[in-house]
């Protein structure tokens, strides 16, 4: 099985920025942006201004967070 993107020390696989140039350029913008990096806002950001420049992510998708519905 081929593996893309780094592995986290627990063994979670990491996606990969599909355009490396862009995600470089917004990590620098992050890395001025805020004092401490890194950090969970600055990462946050990061995310959320790459893929709003239409950066994407490749990987594995079977670590994805997912919602569960309450029970009545």
């Amino acid at each position: 099985m081929q593996l893309t993107g780094q592995i986290k020390q627990n063994g979670d696989i990491m996606a990969k920025p599909t355009n490396p140039k862009l995600y470089n350029r917004v990590k620098n913008e992050a890395k001025n942006k805020f004092k401490t990096w890194p950090s969970a806002y600055a990462s946050a950001w990061l995310v959320k201004t790459y893929k709003a420049r239409g950066g994407k992510y490749s990987g594995s998708s079977k670590n994805k967070v997912t919602t569960r519905s309450k029970k009545s």
